[in-house]
């Protein structure tokens, strides 16, 4: 068999499409990352916007490359803007470089003086001009085409992604087309020097998703076939996914009334036997955390996926933040073991939503998944990953002629689960405590045996080396968690460049926390730097609660919705490896 060579590789380019709401730049956005997946290159699209349904600011913000990426640049090198209307709310997440291009319409005013830093080269696009002598056509498309044309895209690729995205049959699809290439005439004029590389000979092999449809399918990879979920931004993406999936291998989405509906749903399917699911954002985990205790008490197994965005309250729903953490560890009344986990990219969601499954099975217990804005809705060019093999199994009860004890004091604290209709194995599952038939205890020891075996099943499982991402060695270590990952990870290969030995420890299991091991993996190291999206450090400070940790420790923290970046973080790997 002859494998194709690799091409010659290309430094990332990346670009902010803006434009207000309703003008389409998210379409253009999309239709770009799909033509440079056609082509063969790598690349994410993120999204920022904001509250409006229709209007505001919006700008697609993207990034490719010749090789995987994994978040955002430290600036942009393109921004194409169909219009101004409040791009000044979004100029602190689109810091442009020094030898940026800034492409607009002359007829939509001037740009942001707050964009407009020394060095910065301006280019005149009169799109609008240009869309209104096209029968049909759009400013946007027009952008799409003069950007696509100024990095190297070729025309086919962008071609067929349009073609995919509208349809054969579409009456748009020759406006579109021919707008586009109205944008690549007029860009062939310009002289753009960072040209992708296209690798036609491998674009197959590749996968394009968001995080939310990640999680999506790999819950239905780990046996989940319910799920009741009330829409909310950002996680509502993954609910629209996984229900044609779900019809598909015969399961079921029920849209609930409410996020205390919804889970009570997924608690009722589980108790009768089907692995079940909820996806919610901050405001809905923190309606689900009674039920999410009732799950704990009586043993029945659901996964919660929650989309985190920028809070408290309402917050900020279109941006990301990190800051459900400590809700997710610790928001339940009394004590009620259960188990978070975080993927770490996007492609993580699928095997860590799959892994979720596996564990809320096999353990009956919930499990908390804690994505977040950025994951959820960045759509990104992958290669395929690894299939973990996880697949949720409960341990079954038999049918005896003895009466059956549904929370028996087992070793392991995992007793056999009966469901409704088996013969002989009726009981009691509710909120109240209970003895080991189920029948509701006011009694100390009662309720100390259903404590000590409620625990005691997240100590008897080995979770295996999944608990977290160990890459490199050196005397300094990041630890971070979930979407920071990617930035960290960047910097980190930085440092190294400039002769900075650096470890990368990403947790993924956070709860239980795993103190002996989290300690192995740091042995020889003097420092380590948190690194998370919080305002208040809430890692930081779950760190030091829950392990024990003979090295020095820096908080590095910001709040959403600035995604952290990786050359603040490199920066503050060179300060900290000083003397």
């Amino acid at each position: 068999m002859t494998v194709a060579a690799r091409p010659k590789t290309s430094p990332p380019v990346s670009i902010a499409v803006t434009g207000s709401g309703g003008t389409g730049v998210m379409t253009a956005g999309n239709m770009l990352l799909e033509a440079a997946a056609l082509a063969g290159c790598y690349g994410f699209m993120g999204r920022t916007s904001g509250p409006q349904i229709r209007g505001g600011e919006a700008a697609a913000l993207i990034r490719l490359a010749s090789g995987p990426v994994e978040g955002y640049a430290d600036c942009f090198d393109l921004l194409i803007s169909v219009d101004w209307l409040n791009l000044e709310r979004l100029t602190a997440e689109i810091q442009l470089g020094a030898n940026a291009i800034v492409i607009g319409d002359p007829s939509q005013g001037e740009p942001p003086a707050s964009i407009m830093v020394p060095g910065i080269r301006r280019l005149a696009l009169p799109m609008k001009d240009m869309a209104k002598k096209i029968p049909g056509g759009r400013p946007n498309m027009v952008a799409l085409g003069y950007v696509a044309c100024l990095i190297g895209l070729p025309e086919a690729a962008v071609a067929d992604a349009v073609q995919r995205t509208l349809g054969a049959e579409s009456d748009r699809l020759a406006a579109s087309l021919a707008a586009i290439k109205a944008g690549r005439i007029a860009a062939s004029a310009v002289d753009y020097p960072h040209k992708l590389v296209p690798d036609l000979a491998h674009r197959d092999e590749r996968w394009l998703m968001t995080g939310n449809e990640a999680a999506g399918y790999g819950a239905l990879k780990g046996g989940v076939r319910f799920v009741a979920a009330y829409p909310i931004t950002p996680a509502t993406e993954m609910l629209e996914w996984m229900s044609p999936a779900l019809t598909e291998i015969g399961g079921v989405l029920v849209q609930a009334e409410d996020e205390l509906a919804s889970i009570n749903m997924a608690i009722g399917a589980s108790y009768g036997g089907t692995p079940a699911l909820t996806a919610t954002s901050g405001p809905g985990l923190s309606l689900m955390m009674e039920s999410l205790g009732l799950a704990v008490a009586a043993e029945v197994p659901i996964v919660v996926v929650d989309v985190m965005r920028a809070g408290p309250s309402t917050g900020i729903p279109t941006k990301m933040e990190q800051s459900d953490l400590n809700i997710a560890l610790y928001g339940q009344h009394g004590d009620a073991p259960h188990v978070v986990v975080a993927p770490n990219s996007v492609a993580d969601c699928l095997a860590t939503t799959q892994w979720a499954v596996h564990l809320a099975e096999a353990m009956q217990v919930p499990v908390v998944v804690l994505s977040d804005q950025l994951m959820g809705q960045t759509r990104m060019v992958i290669d395929p990953p690894p299939d973990r093999g996880f697949v949720g199994e409960r341990q079954l009860a038999a049918a005896n002629g003895e009466a059956y004890r549904r929370y028996a004091l087992t070793p392991s604290g995992i007793s056999p689960m009966a469901i409704p209709g088996m013969a002989g194995l009726m009981y009691t599952a509710d909120g109240l405590e209970h003895s080991e038939r189920g029948t509701p205890s006011s009694q100390a020891k009662d309720h100390l045996a259903q404590l000590d075996k409620r625990e005691r099943k997240l100590h008897a499982v080995d979770f295996g080396p999944h608990w977290a991402d160990i890459e490199g060695e050196g005397e300094i270590a990041v630890l971070t968690w979930g979407s920071c990952t990617g930035a960290v990870r960047e910097a980190i290969a930085r440092a190294r460049d400039q002769g900075i030995a650096v470890k990368l420890v990403s947790l993924r299991l956070l709860l239980p926390a795993q103190p002996d091991r989290l300690a192995a993996a740091l042995a020889g190291v003097k420092r380590v730097l948190v690194v998370e999206q919080t305002h208040s450090g809430q890692f930081h400070r779950y760190l030091r609660a829950e392990h024990t940790l003979a090295a020095e420790l820096k908080s590095m923290r910001r709040p959403g919705p600035l995604p952290m970046r990786p050359g603040d973080i490199r920066d503050e790997l060179v300060r900290w490896s000083r003397p």
